[in-house]
């Protein structure tokens, strides 16, 4: 079977709409028990629902980045793996990431998935299953006393908390950034160009909300750069050959 034959097959639609169903109704058991915790501890209904509310329209503009990047993936890897990965664990960044070096491994390039077989997809699987699945072994262990250790360290000293607030985004910046002006290839351009015309469009897009005092335009920045950093990596891909 080819590599789209299993990414498309009906078997993966049934066991990531199981997965999905698990998660939200673990969502709705949490919810209704949090509810009549609330109004036990004496918080009135009207109250409640403006938080329910407050907690959806927060919620709902983020997602939009998340929906645009599940567009993108779905054109490399079908519908059903990136509807679970986004919408349960994973991350544009990651799964591209993880997509890259999985296929890489396979001897193949992102443009080659056509080629791909069945084992390719599964190993893409794979690779995009395993490599996260530390982060969520270790949180209910080790996340209460990574808080716990910031939040004295910000109370002891706060030039201490500014720098590990900035150490941590350091880190990722290596981690995701660094890579991509290290690759030469024609594929690699095109990521780094698109990198840096997502934080051009973000900069300008502060600018401009900061100057005409346009606060809703802030909401949607993520989702806005995401979009035309996207239709830009096709004009970058064209301009290259």
């Amino acid at each position: 079977m080819s590599f789209y034959d299993i990414a498309n097959h009906w078997l993966v639609y049934v066991m990531v709409s199981i997965g999905i169903l698990y998660v939200a109704g673990l969502a709705i058991v949490s919810m209704r028990k949090s509810w009549k915790r609330a109004l036990a501890k004496g918080y009135s209904r009207e109250k409640l629902m403006t938080v329910v509310k407050a907690s959806v329209s927060a919620t709902i503009i983020p997602s939009l980045a998340v929906v645009i990047g599940f567009f993108s993936l779905a054109a490399i890897l079908g519908i059903p793996w990136p509807w679970w990965r986004l919408s349960v664990v994973g991350s544009v960044t990651y799964e591209t990431m993880a997509i890259d070096s999985a296929i890489k491994a396979g001897g193949l390039e992102m443009s080659q998935l056509s080629q791909a077989t069945g084992e390719d997809f599964v190993l893409v699987m794979f690779v995009m299953s395993i490599g996260i699945i530390g982060g969520l072994f270790f949180s209910p262990f080790v996340s209460k006393r990574i808080q716990s250790g910031t939040m004295e360290l910000k109370a002891g000293d706060k030039r201490w908390g500014a720098l590990g607030g900035s150490v941590f985004m350091m880190v990722i910046l290596g981690v995701f950034v660094v890579p991509m002006f290290l690759d030469f290839s024609k594929h690699g351009i095109v990521k780094l160009l698109t990198l840096i015309t997502s934080g051009v469009i973000t900069v300008v897009l502060d600018k401009v909300a900061t100057a005409g005092k346009i606060a809703w335009l802030r909401s949607f920045i993520l989702a806005i750069s995401l979009l035309l950093a996207m239709v830009s990596s096709v004009l970058w891909a064209g301009l290259l050959g």
